[in-house]
């Protein structure tokens, strides 16, 4: 078997910056003036291109368009107590 010969395998990996149901948001400067709870969003479907479509949105979207995911940001609003 020849080096040349070889095909690189292609790894179909899940898509680890989106998941349906995920709360994602715009990043400020594509919705200038709004807060952010009016630029944000739930995922309605993950495309196997990466993009995403959102509910109550319309368009695909990809992943250069939204702040960067804080998993922590729900559990930082919970009151202290």
């Amino acid at each position: 078997m020849s080096f040349f010969n070889r095909r690189r395998r292609q790894t179909t990996k899940a898509n680890v910056w989106a998941r349906q149901g995920m709360l994602v948001t715009f990043r400020a400067e594509i919705m200038p003036g709004k807060l952010r709870e009016e630029r944000t969003f739930r995922i309605e479907h993950v495309m196997p291109n990466g993009r995403i479509v959102l509910e109550n949105f319309l368009g695909e979207h990809r992943e250069g368009a939204f702040e960067p995911i804080n998993f922590m940001r729900e559990k930082a609003a919970e009151p202290q107590n």
